[in-house]
């Protein structure tokens, strides 16, 4: 057993018992750690508790795409679309590493929602309400050049195309970077604790009963302001507060199927509409093409949200209509992933019209609840929160606290020169795995993921060719991989591993199931497991692998 790594959490948890802290947040998805980042640069001290692994709801489940809502347009949001375009470019640049832009095409066809006027305004709009820079307006295209970009497109009816960039990233790593800066910053922070009660002292909220969900035990946390950032949750944590009313939560699910590209060769990111009015994404990313999403509401399990057959089959079904020459098949479908929105309900409208502007409500104990939102705007929701958070504060006597700082702050692994310095970056980190013993595709998928981290993780490369790590039978780059995510990353479980710090489950599934029982056992031994959590994490790895394939 490590000793070090299990004192460590040891000591994260003391950490959170024995203090008073400015704000505790509950809930680790990209909006909680935003607001951590952002209150721990003002000087605050700032405790966060996630009762799964961090982005392990929605955070690890999105369509991976900071981007603007174009669709939002059609709704006349045009003040969401304005603050989130902007946003776009502030996540890219304080993170290339986890954020890259990707040419959109939009295909317009006969009698479809969309025509040459209107999606060259609307992309016009979109540019303008964004503030895009010149080298990534709009361009229209006609019928042959759009089909020139993308020989997969339907022919009959097209024509033409609106191009324009979007942002691609990886959600659960983006939120996982943003943890790390939090706590660079003087967050404490702890994932698999869960708040089981709510403290209060003359009738105003101090605090919260907290559960180990590893170790057992519970403690209590105490803090002058209580955040709750749940998500899909936040009607619970109003509950417990009986502070449940006015608005509420109304959870939809979104489903994404992923498919090898030998067997859906995309070439180029597609915006398209289907028969039912809706917008779906289909993406190339890595070697495979993934596409999404559904839009269905839902009154499941919020832990463990599947993918039904009637989703595979309405995805699968949009993908053959827009991409017929494929006769893509559920055989075809590798694996896949289904999240839920957390949106805030209102009557009437269906689930692909309800707004995803979000809402911050004040309880009468003081329990601040953020709901709603969007993935791309995590900093400035953050922003918004922790100015409330420091004005109550300061009408309490704390402070003084430093204004917002986090619009020009690199995240974890985003120290690389922003966007300019990144491709200069991943030459220089590749070339220096090389000269470790790495292979040049190991190297530069390090350089890549883990951006001005990338040193530590090849740090641990001539480590991991001895002691308990050449018995587990791993490769070098993989044992640095998990080894950094053990040590450095708060990784716990196989599936915090396999899902959230490389994404492979959704992405290389076959990877997983060929390294899995090695990476249990690696984990197990660094970790100092018991059996009965060695079959558990096993167990639940395994688990996941099935919800990931609809049969």
């Amino acid at each position: 057993m490590e000793r070090g790594i299990d004192m460590g959490r040891m000591e994260r948890i003391a950490a959170l018992e024995n203090k008073e802290f400015d704000a505790l947040i509950v809930g680790g998805g990209i909006t909680g750690a935003g607001i951590a980042l952002d209150a721990a640069k003002r000087g605050m001290s700032v405790a966060l508790i996630e009762m799964q692994d961090f982005a392990a709801g929605t955070s690890s489940r999105s369509t991976k795409l900071v981007h603007g809502g174009l669709r939002y347009l059609k709704q006349l949001e045009v003040k969401m679309v304005a603050e989130v375009g902007k946003e776009r470019a502030v996540v890219y640049e304080n993170g290339p590493h986890v954020t890259t832009p990707e040419w959109m095409l939009l295909p317009f066809y006969q009698g479809g929602t969309f025509g040459a006027f209107t999606t060259s305004i609307g992309l016009r709009l979109y540019d303008f309400l964004a503030g895009v820079k010149r080298e990534e307006r709009r361009v229209m295209f006609g019928k042959e050049t759009t089909l020139g970009k993308e020989p997969l497109l339907r022919r009959e009816g097209l024509k033409g195309g609106g191009y324009y960039v979007e942002y691609r990233t990886d959600d659960a790593r983006l939120t996982i970077e943003v943890m790390k800066k939090a706590i660079e910053s003087g967050a404490s922070v702890a994932n698999y604790v869960r708040a089981e009660e709510l403290v209060y002292e003359d009738g105003k909220l101090a605090g919260v009963v907290a559960r180990n969900m590893i170790g057992g035990g519970t403690f209590r946390i105490r803090a002058r302001k209580v955040v709750n950032a749940t998500g899909p949750w936040v009607d619970s944590l109003r509950e417990l507060d009986r502070s449940k009313q006015g608005k509420t939560l109304r959870l939809t699910k979104g489903v994404h199927l992923v498919f090898d590209g030998s067997r859906f060769p995309l070439r180029q990111a597609i915006y398209f509409d289907t028969p039912d009015g809706r917008m779906v994404f289909a993406i190339p990313r890595d070697g495979k093409t993934y596409v999404g999403t559904t839009d269905t509401d839902y009154e499941g399990d919020k832990v463990h949200p599947r993918i039904e057959r009637k989703d595979r089959d309405y995805v699968l079904a949009a993908v053959n209509g827009m991409f017929p020459g494929l006769a893509l098949t559920a055989a075809d479908v590798e694996s896949g992933w289904a999240g839920l929105r957390p949106l805030i309900y209102e009557e009437g409208k269906s689930p692909s019209e309800v707004s995803r502007k979000d809402e911050i409500f004040v309880s009468a104990s003081g329990l601040v609840t953020i709901a709603g939102g969007k993935l791309t705007g995590y900093r400035k929701m953050a922003e918004t929160v922790t100015d409330l958070l420091a004005r109550k504060l300061r009408e309490e006597g704390r402070g003084p606290f430093a204004p917002c700082a986090t619009k020009t702050l690199p995240i974890s692994g985003g120290d690389v020169g922003g966007s300019a310095g990144y491709p200069a970056h991943v030459k220089r980190m590749t070339e220096e795995g090389m000269r470790r013993g790495l292979s040049a595709e190991a190297a530069e998928r390090i350089a890549r993921r883990y951006g001005s981290n990338a040193r530590d993780v090849l740090e641990r490369v001539p480590g991991a060719a001895s002691g308990h790590a050449a018995a587990s039978g791993l490769p070098a780059d993989i044992k640095a991989e998990l080894l950094y995510a053990i040590e450095e990353e708060l990784a716990l479980k196989p599936v915090d591993f396999f899902i959230r710090r490389t994404g492979a489950l959704f992405f290389d599934i076959a990877w997983v199931r060929r390294w899995k029982a090695e990476v249990v056992r690696f984990m197990a031994e660094r970790l100092g497991c018991s059996a009965e959590q060695v079959r558990d994490y096993a167990e639940e790895l395994e688990q996941e692998l099935d919800a990931a394939v609809v049969r």
